[in-house]
């Protein structure tokens, strides 16, 4: 592989808290008590969608609120051990790095800018970059055309059933970033790093 482009939430940053804490607290001021649990199920895929699958009324309005609110509990968000090295590792030996996620601009300055992990990528998408987010392949097609990538040597790094999909669609490798002490849920990897060091293996 030449080319690895990265999820973020879930992959790259522990964010399951500040996300799903934030929306446990909007949704108990607007008088529905959902379990953590429950919540947790829909994390790492677009917070509009989420909402929805969640059956979530007024999703617009708690949408509005629930961005805003995540800055409550941003101390509980922390880069997964190990990943700062392996990208280094990864740049020092010539891969091609980016990010493609489904967080907006403000989003992706809070957390991949202000967790010091911009630096090791050549290229981002963003949200507001393509028509279709996750599990549309437009985010990783982009990516690819911004790094000059071949689908044959780029594997996107992922942690969710929408990670899958648009990596099957885009046809590249699907690799699950098992660091984050997580199972796959409803898919198969293509490929499974249990520690970040082992994207090292592929090159």
């Amino acid at each position: 592989m030449k080319s690895f482009i990265f999820d973020i939430d879930g992959t790259l940053l522990d964010t399951e808290a500040m996300y799903i804490k934030s929306l446990q607290a909007i949704l108990h001021e607007r008088g529905m008590d959902r379990p953590y649990a429950e919540l947790a199920t829909t994390f790492g895929i677009p917070s509009r969608d989420a909402l929805i699958r969640l059956k979530v009324p007024d999703v617009a309005e708690v949408l509005a609120l629930w961005g805003p609110r995540t800055q409550e509990y941003r101390e509980t968000v922390a880069v997964y051990p190990g990943v700062k090295d392996a990208l280094q590792q990864l740049k020092d030996a010539g891969a091609n790095l980016a990010v493609m996620t489904s967080k907006q601009r403000f989003e992706y300055e809070r957390d991949v800018v202000g967790f010091g992990l911009a630096d090791y990528f050549t290229q981002h998408v963003i949200a507001e970059d393509v028509a279709q987010g996750k599990p549309a392949p437009d985010g990783i097609l982009l990516a690819m055309e911004r790094l000059h990538a071949d689908p044959a040597t780029t594997v996107y790094v992922g942690d969710t059933d929408y990670d899958v999909r648009a990596s099957r669609a885009a046809q590249v490798t699907f690799g699950f970033a098992g660091w984050n002490g997580k199972h796959p849920n409803g898919f198969t990897p293509d490929v499974t790093f249990n520690q970040p060091q082992e994207m090292l293996q592929l090159l």
